[in-house]
Order: C-alpha cells, then sequence, then structure tokens
C-alpha cells in the first residue's frame, strides 16, 4: 500500500506537476499512521531527490533502452526501486523488487513486469 501511494504521488507530482506536499497530503491523508505516512513521504522525497543518481545506475542495464524512451510508470518504479536498494538498505532487495514488479503489472504495460524485475535484479546485484 506504501508504495502504491508513493508511485501515485510521484506521477501526480511528475506527469500533473504538483507541489510534492499538495501530491502527498492528498493521497495519504491524514488518517494514515504517522509511520506509513513517514515511510511514503521519505519514498516520494528520496526518489525525486535520488532520481539523476537512479537514472544513471540502472541506463546502462537496459539493453536497447533509454531512459527518455521509458513508460512512465516504469521509470518511476525503476527511479523509486532502484533510491529503496540503494539508500534504504534495511529493506531486503527481493522485497523492494517484487513490489515494484507488482505494481509494474498493475499500473503499467503486460511486459513491464519482467522488465522492471530484470533491471532492478540488475541494480541490486550490481552495488553489491
Amino acid at each position: 500500500m506504501g508504495r502504491e501511494q508513493a508511485l501515485q504521488a510521484l506521477y501526480s507530482i511528475v506527469v500533473g506537476h504538483r507541489d510534492a506536499a499538495d501530491a502527498l497530503s492528498e493521497i495519504i491523508g491524514d488518517a494514515a499512521p504517522a509511520e506509513h505516512r513517514a515511510f511514503v513521504k521519505d519514498l516520494v522525497l528520496g526518489s525525486l531527490d535520488y532520481t539523476d543518481e537512479a537514472d544513471n545506475a540502472f541506463a546502462p542495464l537496459m539493453e536497447g533502452w533509454t531512459v527518455e524512451r521509458l513508460p512512465t510508470i516504469d521509470r518511476l518504479l525503476l527511479e523509486m526501486g532502484t533510491f529503496e536498494l540503494r539508500c534504504r538498505p534495511h529493506t531486503p532487495a527481493p522485497v523492494v523488487i517484487n513490489e515494484a514488479v507488482e505494481l509494474a503489472k498493475k499500473f503499467s504495460t503486460e511486459d513491464s513486469g519482467r522488465f522492471v524485475n530484470g533491471v532492478l535484479s540488475a541494480v541490486a546485484n550490481a552495488k553489491a
């Protein structure tokens, strides 16, 4: 649920040109537990701050693709997943990858789940 809300907020910010605080407030609301709100906020703001580093980390791992050609949802999932793999090491890599794959299957193209899995697995292996 948290990663899905983070993806929704990122999409709203990047595609809808929304202010991050407004998007987070609208998507999470005040009723969610403080720990949940903090997790989503950290993922969103961290992913936004880490975008260039994330793109540089996974771009060389995408065979035949450029960051600019990626579907928006796939790019956001790769950026968020790379941020989490690189900057939140207490979360196990398989959890990060599996959650991103499930979100790709739910919100993106038919092939996105396999693609996101392959790229984030390569990012996880590259950091080891």
